[in-house]
């Protein structure tokens, strides 16, 4: 690691032999012209002496228009209070990164200083990167932010729907800058017969934000448009500080005329997207956000006309399908239908129910008549006609069944069929 100290003292010497080599040569070859360099000869003696003397170096600061790029390597200016300098990690490094870097975060990084030629330019060639906290930026946005919140500005019940079709757009931006051009490029291609209103004002630098709040207030106080575009092109954290001011938020929440904030590119944010009616990621987004194209929606009508009379003529077929069942003589038809298969199922219930019955009634009768036969074959009256009699002992009252009953003077009662008689046991 080399220190400043010794990056100044190597810086010099080296500096110092540059000047003999460059001198000596020239004093041979143009004589009054020793010591004049060229372009390139001085860049190289800067880049040998800056990479010489700054090959291993640490560097604190807050990232600042940080912007990967689409072959995977990250550029962004890393600054303080009073300076910033370019710096890049190459995609090789980048990946391997446990965070993702973004503008005001607060950064230290391990590299190198290298010299671009062609350009004439320096930056810090970033080897390892770590985290140490949020930029000053970026923490005094947070810090608005949470106070606009508790206030109340950025509220969704404070937004108003934008107009699909307005008649007039209003833009605050710069006139002279590409966002404007842009805005102005898509409401031509998509609605020609929309006006277009320019308020004029800055978009960067300490001015910026109290005239673009004054826009805002004159475009409502004149009910200049429908809808007002407010933003600008993509830029560092810095260069979209005005549209975070705390006059800007306070005029937008407080416009009467529906506000889109368009600022930057879509990796951009500003604390008007918040308090506006809508937030678009860039001003060409806005513009199409606006601006309902019309060819596009005669289209859509059309289509959705066209989707309409199929539907009506499809479920005018099927209520007409759905109907025609119901003719007399269809109804008469599925009536017998239905009734015809209960009334072979009401004579089948009959004849089973008179089958029934009968089979109850013979088997009835059939029990009678062998309960009256039982019943006739046991009536002794029966047995009488027969010519059998019932002898009965006098003394005992029993009937004599057998002749050890009776002993000799016993009195018996012998009664036939018809009448008694009056016997006495002799033996």
């Amino acid at each position: 690691m080399i220190s400043r100290a010794g990056c100044s003292s190597l810086f010099m010497r080296r500096r110092d032999a540059a000047y003999r080599r460059g001198a000596e040569p020239r004093q041979k070859e143009r004589g009054a012209d020793m010591g004049a360099y060229s372009v390139t000869e001085i860049t190289d003696l800067i880049k040998e002496s800056l990479e010489g003397s700054f090959s291993a170096i640490i560097v604190e600061g807050e990232i600042s228009n940080c912007r990967p790029s689409s072959a995977g390597h990250l550029y962004f200016t890393l600054k303080d209070a009073a300076s910033c300098i370019s710096a890049v990690m190459f995609k090789n490094r980048f990946r391997s990164l446990s965070f993702e870097p973004k503008d005001g975060m607060r950064i230290r990084v391990h590299g190198g200083i290298s010299v671009y030629n062609q350009r004439g330019s320096y930056q810090i060639v970033c080897d390892e990167m770590e985290r140490t906290g949020e930029g000053e930026m970026l923490a005094l946005l947070e810090k608005r932010k949470r106070a606009f919140a508790a206030e109340g500005l950025f509220d969704e019940d404070r937004k108003t729907p934008i107009p699909r079709f307005p008649q007039t757009v209003g833009v605050a931006s710069s006139p002279t800058g590409a966002a404007v051009r842009d805005i102005l490029n898509i409401l031509r291609r998509r609605a020609a017969g929309v006006n277009v209103v320019v308020l004029p004002c800055p978009v960067q630098g300490s001015d910026a934000a109290p005239i673009i709040a004054r826009r805002i207030e004159q475009a409502n106080h004149w009910k200049l448009a429908d809808v007002l575009i407010v933003g600008r092109g993509g830029g560092s954290l810095e260069d979209l500080a005005p549209f975070s001011e705390e006059a800007v938020v306070r005029a937008i929440a407080a416009s009467a005329i529906p506000v889109v904030s368009a600022v930057g590119h879509e990796i951009d944010w500003a604390l008007s997207d918040f308090a506006a009616d809508l937030r678009a990621p860039t001003p060409s987004a806005a513009a199409e956000l606006v601006s309902a194209n019309r060819e596009e929606t005669l289209i859509a009508v059309r289509s959705t006309a066209q989707f309409l009379f199929e539907t009506i003529k499809t479920r005018l077929e099927r209520a007409r399908f759905l109907v025609k069942p119901f003719s007399a003589e269809e109804m008469e038809y599925r009536f017998r239908a239905i009734l015809q298969p209960r009334l072979v199922h009401f004579d089948d219930a009959k004849e089973e129910l008179l089958i029934s019955f009968g089979n109850r009634l013979a088997d009835v009768r059939k029990r009678l008549e062998l309960a009256k036969r039982t019943l006739e074959a046991a009536n002794p009256g029966v047995v009488l006609e027969k010519g059998y009699s019932i002898v009965t002992n006098t003394e005992t009252g029993r009937v004599v069944r057998a002749a050890s009953d009776v002993k000799a003077g016993d009195v018996l009662v012998v009664r036939p069929l018809k009448g008694e008689i009056k016997a006495v046991v002799k033996e």
